[in-house]
């Protein structure tokens, strides 16, 4: 099966190709590659670094000290900088870019986390590359995912996305440092990420970036337990991202887990208690219990407690029994107006759409019931 959304991940050291600035040559055969993986069909989506980097190289190299704030600086000045050059570079292909900055809040936060979701989907929806970063302007270390391999890896959780590629400038990961041992050699795929895998991974050696090998276990481990192939290869090999996207042999590779749908849904059974219940009828508990489907507002007879979009709350039939608990993508106040209605009323009545489910499957638990 040939992958359909892809997250790119890239480094600062890809980026400036180990130099003190961005490498636009380097950049535009990026952008050359990313054009023809999105004309055999395959969404895109770049996580890129480089952000202080080329607030360095804009502002000639100033010789700030090395404080949260002069870092912020240079990313205030650096961020409209590369995305100004990465607009620039697919433009020659005729493609337009729609740029996300985000923190660790975005991400944690439910709603928050739904809208730039929807932000996503919409662009990629639209034929336009998203471009995620992290917002080092604003982010302090309490806020911060901190790397931006882990911040792909929550991309491409965000944007349902089914292969994760991390270039770096390793050619993959090595059973030894292979700065310091010749014989090393490269594993070309990973069965299990264990303790054993995570002392085999050494720090960022650029000076430039802020992940090493270890972030990028890190962010195979998130990726793969949600159901996505991740790879980490060299970012300076010709063509990698379509010899990655044609499935040849290229860096490491690390598969899918099976059932990564269960895996996430066990997730949300264990994750925050639910703030409220809606009670549905006989048609959609049989549509939510033995059918597999998303739960429509029409089958909604009432809502209690007061929650917002994204919170976890319970499905419950007539009797009482709980069925199902998912997230919801409308508020208690929103359910209240278009319970029982059809879908295509709720733009109608609230002015806005989330779409038709207000619990989507891939965001339910469905209990056992008699």
């Amino acid at each position: 099966m040939n992958y359909r959304r892809v997250v790119v991940k890239l480094g600062t050291s890809v980026l400036t190709s180990g130099s003190q600035q961005l490498d636009k040559g380097h950049m535009v055969e990026i952008a050359r590659q990313v054009a023809l993986l999105m004309k055999q069909g395959i969404e895109v989506v770049l996580c890129t670094s480089g952000a202080i980097a080329a607030g360095r190289e804009h502002l000639n190299f100033p010789s700030f000290p090395n404080t949260m704030a002069n870092k912020q600086l240079l990313a205030a000045v650096g961020q409209s900088q590369l995305i100004l050059a990465w607009s620039n570079l697919f433009n020659l292909y005729g493609l337009q870019v729609g740029q996300l900055l985000l923190t660790r809040a975005d991400l944690q936060d439910r709603e928050r986390y739904l809208n730039a979701r929807d932000t996503l989907n919409v662009l990629l929806e639209n034929n336009i590359i998203p471009i995620i970063n992290e917002n080092d302007a604003v982010a302090t270390n309490e806020i911060k995912v901190g790397d931006n391999d882990n911040l792909s890896a929550r991309a491409a959780l965000l944007c349902d996305a089914d292969l994760l590629i991390l270039l770096t400038d390793q050619i993959g990961l090595f059973d030894a440092d292979p700065r310091n041992n010749p014989e090393a050699k490269l594993i070309t795929e990973v069965v299990n990420i264990d303790d054993s895998l995570r002392r085999l991974a050494g720090g960022a050696v650029s000076g430039l970036g802020t992940g090493g090998m270890a972030t990028k276990l890190e962010a195979a481990d998130i990726a793969r337990r949600a159901g996505v192939d991740v790879i980490i290869a060299s970012g300076q090999l010709k063509d990698v991202l379509l010899k990655v996207a044609a499935k040849e042999t290229v860096g490491t590779f690390f598969s899918a887990l099976e059932n990564p749908l269960e895996n996430r849904k066990q997730w949300i059974l264990a994750g925050p208690s639910s703030q409220g219940h809606v009670v549905v009828d006989k048609g959609a508990e049989k549509a939510v219990t033995h059918q597999g489907s998303s739960l429509l507002s029409k089958g909604i007879i009432s809502v209690e407690g007061n929650f917002s979009r994204g919170a976890t709350i319970d499905i419950v039939n007539r009797f009482g029994q709980q069925i199902s608990k998912g997230m919801t993508r409308y508020s208690a106040a929103a359910l209240r107006t278009i319970a029982s209605k059809h879908s295509n009323q709720i733009e109608i009545l609230l002015g806005y759409n989330y779409g038709d489910a207000v619990i989507h499957r891939n965001d339910m638990v469905v209990f056992n019931t008699n």
